[in-house]
């Protein structure tokens, strides 16, 4: 007997039963199963679900009366079996519900769609939450049934869940009424919205509603609030709450004016106030998919009469772009990285990228045609290709996507009935999903496949359907009966965020026109550029930019083809000419700067060794002293190109900033010295002294930001047995030289020499002799000389007379013992005129990025006033660099873990938005910058999002504010 079993159970399996012994176990609950029913159940979505659940039928019914009802209507058994097949939740309905098996039958079934008035009748006939429930249930049964039999289309049976659920709601509140005591002190409506509203719901999902009243006649209008409150409160407690017959779904009313925050419900005065004064654009985007489910049905109409005319004026709002993209951002931001990949419905080419273009289309182009007006995604999608906004193959393209992943989705709910947009990896969910989706061989593989390729069609798409359209348009090429008209054009181009649309089109224009094969791959290049730059704070002089690159680049053989073949280089210089007018600079003076995008090697900031050895390969190419200057200005404006580039990327960190930057400045002066002086010798003989170049400030402390000059000094020590007039004379000229060459002007950016900071500075001579620097430093030097000379480098030029310096200035900025009380009193003193006299003239003194509140000069006064008291004894603090000295502090106790942390947060922000500021602007600013637009850009070179300038500010004051705190009591005791 054991063995015929095992002998029955391996013939289960070879029918597709994947638990021959399960199998085996539910046939003999069933009885006498007919060979014909064995196999019709084995050819449905999951044979093994199917037949538990007739087994649990078969218990409550007996097994011969279920047998004797399956087997007298062939098409009651098939859609039985499938849906049995395909949801084990509403096999468990049928087991406890088994008198509406019969509902299945042809003459009870119908093939039409069922209306929501008659939906309305079904459900009313409720009296309690039970009762409800099965009523649900029971409909969803039929629903389900005429779906998966293919009676019904996708369309239909997600425009008849979202009606049954609007009736079900009505259905909820008719019995809540009964309980109210005061329902006659107001008029109440639900309104639908989200997919609801939209009539293209899931099998389940949260029905999304807004509730709305009004006092009735001669009623006190708190009292009727109240009385609508309890209404609504009980109508979602009927919905979500469980009960012998389980639930139904959750009813959310976060969409309502201030979310969870505001009141549930509000008077229709109270809705239009809101919505004039204080709603954003995506609770107008959600407005579009509002209508009447349940209540006073007049109240409802009057709702959407009063707000209809915003939702088609919300994209004329001046925060139009912003808020789409800060939409955009929360979706992405909020969606796990680990189910990024299989999330159907938010990740990337799932369904809200479909939902996400045709809304933004909508709301775009339906201020001023009402045709595509429609609350449902396929039709307004339909209506859109109809009206000539979107191409007819691409929105064919787009429907057929957005109905497979709907209908994906819906087979993954109907299993559990439980909301969830995740593909499931489990091999067996997907081969059951697979083959109800019509995939018999390899189901689970082949709907894998089938699921990717909708998901990059669908990526493609989002961008294709909003940017293809412009330059057909602007290209007036008739193609594929597209008709987008030059004002419908201009408004898209103005939803993106372009200050001047026509302008816009004239770039796009110009880039695109004729049959020239240049024009050809602009033509297929365009639309995801456009996507790029509308994601940038400057979208307009990003277009601009990548015209005049393209202008001058068009007809070499590599560069469009490297924007076409590499999609990460595009994207990269897109995201840099809309968000740096500094980098764009610098490749509009040499577009082949383009061909560093693209490959992670190439961004990358070079060795000080590698740009000293280039710098010098260059010059040494020309005998001209203005010929080989120009040569290493060339590697230097490259390597700013790659550093700038990189950073707006978000490559570098503030302090690989800073010591890239630092490295190009020391090769270009180390490159300039030899061509000077080569000149030099050229014009009055063999040099009769050797020279070195003291790096000072910022750039002696390896921290060199974009608008930083190069703070030297300049030294030498003439020969022996040369006329030190003669040598002085000689170094002056290398000096005044290497300072002309590098500051002239050129195609390159300048590099100013700065050489204040030596003694006596302006009145003092430019170039000193070693011995005159040792005389002057014995006899003359302040606290404040010995302070500068923290931050002093000698790494260039003669190396023996760069090692004598660093000798000579070690005990003074390291004395010994420590600076004295009188040295630290002069310090402060300084550091408290300058805070009172430097700062310009209508200067915030909270906002000035480098002598403000916690600003630069506060963080780096703070660590160079312990560096000057204690570096002597502490070796590690012997450091040009401000947070290295800073955590040589805290690694010696001088200075707490939090302290020390506050201020390194401090300079690092500051510095950050130092830089920011001159990448977006071209140009620096003391201060932080004012302007919206400019604080936008700034946030979004900090990583912030253009949406959140104002959360970076806040950020940036109380940083600052920490770190004065902190400096306070530390330099100032």
């Amino acid at each position: 007997m054991a063995s015929h079993t095992a002998e029955y159970a391996q013939a289960l399996a070879r029918k597709g039963f994947r638990n021959g012994d399960l199998a085996v176990a539910n046939l003999e609950r069933l009885g006498d199963a007919p060979d014909e029913l064995i196999d019709q159940i084995a050819s449905v979505a999951g044979p093994d679900i199917a037949l538990s659940s007739l087994a649990a039928i078969a218990d409550r019914m007996g097994a011969p009366k279920l047998l004797k009802q399956l087997a007298k209507d062939d098409e009651l058994r098939q859609r039985l079996l499938v849906v049995l097949g395909t949801s084990e939740a509403l096999g468990e309905f049928v087991a406890r519900h088994p008198e509406f098996i019969s509902d299945l039958s042809s003459k009870e079934l119908s093939n039409a769609p069922i209306s929501l008035d008659l939906r309305r009748s079904q459900m009313s006939t409720a009296t309690n939450a039970d009762e409800l429930r099965v009523n649900y249930y029971r409909k969803l049964l039929h629903l389900a049934a005429r779906d998966l039999t293919a009676l019904t289309g996708f369309e239909d049976s997600s425009a008849e869940l979202s009606d049954l659920a609007v009736a079900t709601l009505g259905a909820a509140l008719q019995i809540a009424r009964v309980d109210e005591k005061d329902d006659g002190l107001c008029k109440f409506a639900i309104m639908a919205m989200g997919k609801t509203g939209g009539h293209e719901l899931n099998y389940l999902s949260d029905v999304d509603v807004i509730f709305v009243y009004e006092a009735c006649d001669g009623a006190d209008d708190h009292e009727a609030a109240a009385a609508a409150t309890r209404l609504a409160a009980a109508t979602m407690k009927l919905c979500r709450e469980h009960t012998g017959e389980g639930t139904i779904w959750e009813v959310d009313a976060n969409l309502r004016p201030e979310g969870k925050d505001g009141p549930l419900v509000r008077s229709l005065a109270s809705h239009v106030a809101y919505y004039e004064r204080w709603a954003t654009t995506w609770e107008f985007q959600a407005l579009l998919k509002a209508r009447f489910a349940a209540g006073d049905k007049a109240l409802g109409q009057a709702y959407i009469d009063a707000l209809s005319p915003m939702i088609w004026m919300a994209s004329t709002r001046e925060n139009f772009v912003t808020d789409v993209r800060a939409m955009r951002r929360r979706v992405i931001d909020n969606l796990p990285a680990n189910q990024r990949d299989r999330e159907l419905k938010l990740g990337p080419g799932g369904l809200r990228d479909v939902e996400f273009a045709v809304q933004l289309l909508q709301l775009v182009h339906g201020r001023a045609d009402p045709s595509l007006r429609s609350p449902t995604t396929l039709e307004a999608l339909r209506a859109l290709t109809e009206g000539g906004y979107v191409g007819r193959r691409d929105g064919a393209a787009m429907e057929e996507a957005y109905e497979f992943l709907r209908t994906l989705e819906h087979r993954i709910q109907l299993f559990r009935l439980r909301r969830g947009h995740t593909v499931p990896d489990d091999p067996e969910d997907l081969r059951r999903i697979g083959r109800s989706m019509g995939f018999r061989h390899n189901p689970a593989e082949n709907l894998t496949k089938e699921w990717q390729a909708h998901r990059r069609l669908v990526r493609r798409l989002h961008e294709k359907l909003f940017y293809q359209p412009l330059l057909e348009a602007v290209a007036s090429l008739p193609t594929d009966g597209l008709r987008l008209t030059p004002l419908a054009a201009e408004q898209r181009m103005t939803a993106l965020g372009f200050v001047d649309p026509k302008g816009a089109l004239k770039h796009i224009e110009a880039l695109t026109s004729g049959v020239s094969r240049r024009a050809s791959i602009q033509k297929a290049l365009l639309p995801a550029m456009l996507a790029w730059l509308a994601e940038t704070p400057d979208p307009e002089a990003g277009l601009l930019a990548f015209r005049k690159i393209s202008e001058g680049l068009g007809e070499t053989h590599w560069y469009l083809r490297k924007l076409r073949d590499e999609g990460e280089g595009a994207e990269q210089l897109a995201r840099v000419l809309g968000s740096s007018r500094y980098v764009t600079d610098l490749i509009l003076r040499a577009p082949d700067s383009v061909a560093l995008l693209g490959d992670d090697a190439e961004l990358v900031p070079r060795s000080i060794e590698r740009l000293r050895s280039e710098m010098d390969i260059a010059a040494e190419r020309h005998s001209d002293p203005v010929d080989a200057i120009r040569a290493v200005r060339r590697v230097r404006r490259r390597e700013l190109s790659r550093i700038g580039i990189a950073d707006v990327l978000g490559r570098l960190d503030i302090l690989e900033v800073g010591e890239a930057l630092t490295d190009i400045s020391v090769a270009t002066l180390s490159g300039a010295l030899k061509v000077a002086t080569a000149a030099v010798e050229a014009e009055r003989g063999t040099m009769p002294t050797r020279m070195a170049i003291v790096l000072m400030g910022r750039l002696g402390g390896g921290e060199a930001g974009y608008a930083s000059d190069a703070d030297v000094m300049f030294v030498h020590d003439p020969l022996p047995g040369a006329d030190e007039t003669e040598a002085s004379e000689a170094a002056t000229a290398v000096a005044v030289g290497l300072r002309k060459m590098l500051a002239a002007p050129s195609d390159d950016p300048p590099l100013e020499v700065d050489a204040e900071l030596r003694p006596e500075g302006k009145n003092g001579p430019l170039v000193r002799t070693f011995a005159a620097y040792a005389a002057y430093y014995e006899k003359w030097s302040a606290v404040w000389e010995a302070q500068a000379l923290l931050r002093a480098n000698a790494v260039i030029g003669d190396e023996e007379l760069s090692a004598r310096f660093t000798a000579l200035i070690d005990p003074l900025r390291w004395p010994e013992g420590g600076t004295t009380s009188d040295e630290v009193r002069e310090i402060r003193r300084i550091k408290a005129r300058i805070d009172s006299e430097r700062l310009p003239r209508g200067a915030n003194p909270n906002t000035h990025l480098k002598l403000g509140r916690g600003g630069l000069a506060d963080v780096e006064w703070t660590v160079q006033l312990l560096q000057m008291q204690h570096a002597n004894a502490i070796p590690d603090m012997r450091t040009t660099r401000t947070l290295k000295a800073l955590h040589a502090a805290l690694k010696a106790d001088l200075i707490s873990h939090e302290d020390a942390t506050t201020l390194e947060n401090a300079w690092r922000l500051v510095s950050r938005i130092r830089n920011a500021v001159v990448l977006m602007r071209g140009k620096p600013a003391e201060s932080m910058v004012e302007q919206g637009a400019d604080r936008a850009g700034v946030a979004h070179l900090l990583g912030y999002g253009m949406d959140q300038s104002e959360r970076m500010v806040d950020d940036y004051l109380r940083t600052t504010r920490l770190a004065r705190k902190v400096v306070e009591r530390i330099f100032y005791e």
